[in-house]
């Protein structure tokens, strides 16, 4: 039996590893005219996509405040000839970039907010947070608006050179981190017109993305009480901290008793105050209700009412909430995934040299400060590899083929894609910009992100976007076939989880 599984165990290890060589050998097959003058292009446009990454990185701002960013991408595409409307559904930050004429009309979308305390000396695997800006680039957006930047310019240059019918537009997209920005431009109709829409995201791997992501509700909770004297007088007092409290317990409670796809999450964002011999008489909650639906947001959240409810009542207190906006769940349309993959395997992965890969090292999982042996030999054996081939090159360049027929897994986060792609067919690349093992959202991240790793993953994103954009104006019979299967998903209704009257400058969903 042992020996059985010993023969088994081996048949795998080789079929893994031919299928990592394969999807790795499958990216340099031989291009096409179009995908040689788009490589060519973004190469030679390469300082000014990288600049602008550079400068973004440095920027570091948090989402709608991000003046300098914008600016810098805004004055980078009006010098490359595109006509730029600034403040687009009256967000300061955010702006819609168009070059060419007619139809189809082809988008991508850049991002360019930072992360807060998450500021990293670039390439340093040792935490040296950076002086006189504390934010980070801790989710890559520097890489992710700057590759997008060089796709636009790489397919403008395309249209010029074709003469050709079409047009590209850049929708510069504020506060994907803290404040939905997306959701935002879709309730002003910003993307009216707009036929399809290629979107991506840093990783550490190389696909076009499988996965659905979850919806969110965002509420606000706040209880009033009666302040009083704790020690003199606590028989007056009526505490609302106490009610934030007692209702935070019963919502740990309720997580036994949901679907294992929903998360909840909270914050204080008014803890009352910092004397503990004052009965404060006003706190606040910030609520995350995650699900894989915004419907099934709406009936979580009615439990996590009646558990804020009681915890009025069993302190005396009176609260309010309000719903500040949410996501609905990401929706990756098959025909663009497609696409995007086939462009994706054209294109091929990043041009990580020995100096990257010796970097990369530099980031691998640590146990007392050492490269930790047992992740190293466990991803290694995941990909039918040594140990010392995996230590070679821990960058991974497998390319992952897209496959229309898997179920998607989901993805518990979210991401203001999402209401994007309720409204246009979108599909969203990964690319990678950072070693396996790394958590985005994290000082490490931003490092990479400000380093050559994430140069070229910017780079190698340019291209593959630019790609799967020229395939849609070569074939724009794709575009229709997509647009079919998003009016079969979704019967052509969205409901923008953003009730009337809440605007971006709201300081609740700010900073």
């Amino acid at each position: 039996m042992k020996h059985g599984l010993l023969i088994l165990l081996a048949a795998l290890l080789i079929f893994s590893s031919a299928a990592a060589r394969s999807n790795e050998s499958a990216a340099k097959k031989e291009k096409s005219d179009t995908a040689q003058f788009l490589q060519k292009t973004v190469q030679s446009k390469a300082p000014e996509i990288l600049d602008v990454s550079h400068s973004v990185w440095e920027y570091a701002e948090l989402g709608y405040h991000e003046y300098k960013s914008a600016a810098k991408i805004i004055s980078v595409l009006k010098s490359e000839g595109f006509q730029v409307e600034e403040q687009a559904g009256k967000i300061k930050t955010a702006f819609i970039a168009r070059y060419g004429k007619g139809k189809p009309i082809i988008g991508l979308m850049a991002e360019y907010d930072a992360l807060p305390n998450l500021g990293q000396a670039a390439g340093s695997a040792v935490k040296t947070p950076r002086s006189g800006n504390r934010d980070g680039h801790g989710c890559g957006h520097n890489t992710l608006g700057a590759g997008s930047v060089g796709a636009a310019i790489a397919v403008k240059e395309y249209l010029k050179a074709k003469g050709c019918s079409g047009t590209i537009i850049l929708f510069g997209t504020p506060a994907e981190e803290t404040g939905y920005g997306k959701a935002f431009m879709v309730k002003a109709g910003c993307f009216k017109g707009t036929d399809a829409v290629f979107a991506w995201h840093p990783s550490s791997r190389n696909s076009a993305v499988q996965y659905d992501n979850n919806a969110y509700y965002r509420i606000v909770f706040t209880f009033h009480g009666v302040s009083a004297h704790a020690a003199g007088a606590p028989d007056s007092g009526r505490s609302a901290v106490d009610a934030c409290e007692l209702m935070n317990v019963g919502t740990n409670y309720l997580r036994e008793h949901v679907p294992t796809s929903v998360r909840i999450h909270y914050a204080w964002t008014n803890p009352g105050g910092s004397a503990p011999n004052i009965i404060y008489d006003e706190a606040q909650l910030n609520y995350f209700v995650r699900a894989p639906q915004i419907t099934q947001c709406g009936e979580i959240l009615k439990r996590v009412v009646k558990i804020a409810e009681g915890a009025a009542l069993m302190t005396g207190t009176k609260m309010e909430y309000k719903v500040l906006g949410g996501l609905n769940s990401l929706m990756i349309n098959s025909v663009m995934a497609t696409v995007l993959s086939d462009a994706l395997l054209e294109m091929g992965p990043p041009d990580f040299d020995e100096a990257d890969n010796a970097l990369a090292r530099q980031f691998l999982p640590k146990v007392n400060g050492k490269t930790d042996k047992t992740w190293v030999k466990n991803r290694a054996l995941s990909k039918g590899l040594s140990e010392e081939e995996f230590l070679a090159r821990p960058l991974n360049r497998e390319v992952v083929p897209y496959n229309k027929k898997a179920a998607p897994p989901r993805g518990f986060a979210s991401t203001d894609d999402s209401d994007v792609s309720w409204i246009i067919p979108l599909a969203r690349l990964n690319m990678i910009t950072g070693v396996e093992g790394t958590s985005t959202h994290t000082w490490e991240w931003t490092a990479q992100a400000g380093s050559s790793i994430g140069d070229k993953g910017t780079l190698a994103a340019a291209r593959t976007l630019a790609r799967a954009c020229t395939i849609l104006f070569e074939k724009p019979s794709l575009i229709e076939a997509a647009k079919k299967e998003l009016q079969k998903k979704t019967g052509g209704k969205y409901i923008s989880p953003i009730p009337d009257g809440i605007t971006p400058e709201n300081p609740l969903i700010t900073d």
